[in-house]
């Protein structure tokens, strides 16, 4: 059976969105950026290793216009190889509305969150990777559904912001952390149960 893999960037203190826009990512997904070598060489490992990408409906559609203009932009960089992987993998929507998407190899899958998610992880191939948005993964991991959450930690405090864990307080276990000469550590936890 596949796995689900969520990876979002978050601060040193644990969110994943500021509450007022300041630069607190390393890296904001534009063709300069300060990650390292071993750091982008990891990013691109991990996604490919997928072959779906689950996003949510109100993210699809840019999500997918904006890694399609950048693999165009770069078709032979190494460094992003991921995001001609992000434009060749099937994109799938989970939706109870009648959405239709307008990228290519992007379907919807209409149910409840359980059913979709039990469906998806039988279907053969390889993991199953999102990015986001919030309630998405906030959904997912509050219905036990994720199989592995990696954080790419910023060296960068909120002190407030947008959290994934609105269910409250829960266990993990680590399976993994690197730290990276630019500052990032990426912590690759399993969720466990509320506490």
């Amino acid at each position: 059976m596949r796995k689900l893999v969520v990876l979002m960037q978050s601060s040193a203190d644990g969110f994943v969105g500021a509450d007022m826009p300041v630069p607190w990512q390393l890296w904001n997904y534009v063709e300069h950026w300060p990650w390292d070598a071993a750091l982008r060489q990891e990013f691109n490992d991990t996604l490919a290793a997928v072959d779906t990408i689950l996003l949510s409906r109100l993210m699809v559609d840019d999500y997918v216009a904006h890694w399609t203009s950048i693999a165009e932009l770069y078709p032979a960089m190494p460094d992003f190889a991921f995001a001609r992987h992000i434009v060749e993998v099937e994109k799938v929507v989970l939706t109870d509305t009648s959405f239709v998407p307008r990228s290519e190899r992007t379907r919807t899958v209409r149910g409840s969150l359980p059913e979709t998610m039990k469906a998806l992880k039988q279907e053969p191939g390889r993991n199953i990777i999102t990015f986001g948005g919030v309630r998405l993964v906030s959904e997912l991991l509050a219905e036990g559904l994720v199989d592995e959450l990696q954080l790419y930690a910023n060296p960068a405090a909120l002190g407030g912001g947008e959290s994934i864990f609105r269910d409250g307080a829960r266990q993990l276990t680590l399976l993994g952390s690197q730290s990276y000469d630019c500052g990032i550590v990426v912590n690759r936890y399993a969720p466990g149960a509320l506490l």
